[in-house]
């Protein structure tokens, strides 16, 4: 593992909410309170080494910036590894009102992205350029524990046990730690809570609202 001690021991923010749970609006949050976002393609790229969970080359790239999010952070697990290493770590677990609403925000992104406006087949998935060929499904067989055989990938009841378990499982971890800020991006009063919880003054009234699909309601939103 390379870089120093000071490294290791410097503040980084560690946005570890599923995808469409708001991460594209904390992220320009955090860009524009001064922190350096780490390079999301770059953090793709580490998806083999996720796989088999080799978190050395994940904790080495978090010496490159001081926040992130998105894919591998977002990864079940990678937490734990990024607590550790980390001691002055802050942790922000970003989700949506309830399991049903981060699943149609999931399909209708998913749909307009890979599916031409309808739901994704897997061979949608498995011809997806996005990031790079083969990221995509390769990174649903890692998450979801999908197969060459599985037709169905957008079965809610996996999907929205996939989510569930994912924030149970963060909340277990923190429960007697005070790193985390669990937070919906939608609520009136979570930016305040964002820049509490980082010691920032507030630059703003609230969360930017990006990567949106037109959402029915702020509530609704996309990203």
């Amino acid at each position: 593992m390379t870089g120093s001690a000071s490294a290791f021991s410097a503040e980084k923010v560690f946005c570890i909410g599923l995808s469409r749970t708001g991460t594209t609006s904390l992220e320009q949050a955090l860009r524009d309170l001064g922190y350096r976002l780490g390079d999301q393609h770059q953090g793709e790229l580490l998806l083999p080494q996720y796989a088999v969970r080799n978190f050395r080359p994940i904790v080495d790239f978090c010496l490159t910036a001081d926040a992130f999010q998105d894919a591998p952070f977002s990864f079940p697990f990678t937490y734990l590894a990024l607590d550790q290493s980390f001691p002055n770590a802050k942790f922000i677990l970003s989700v949506r009102d309830d399991s049903d609403q981060w699943y149609r925000s999931l399909v209708r992104y998913h749909s307009n992205l890979f599916g031409g406006g309808r739901i994704p087949t897997k061979e949608n998935l498995i011809g997806a350029t996005y990031s790079y060929p083969g990221f995509v499904w390769e990174s649903v067989k890692v998450l979801l524990n999908a197969s060459e055989e599985d037709e169905d990938i957008y079965d809610k009841p996996r999907l929205v046990s996939y989510y569930d378990r994912h924030n149970v499982n963060v909340r277990d971890y923190f429960r007697s730690k005070s790193n985390l800020l669990e937070i919906n991006v939608s609520d009136r009063d979570a930016y305040g809570k964002f820049c509490d919880f980082l010691g920032k003054k507030p630059i703003a009234k609230g969360f930017p609202w990006l990567n949106s699909s037109l959402p029915s309601s702020a509530s609704d939103r996309e990203d």
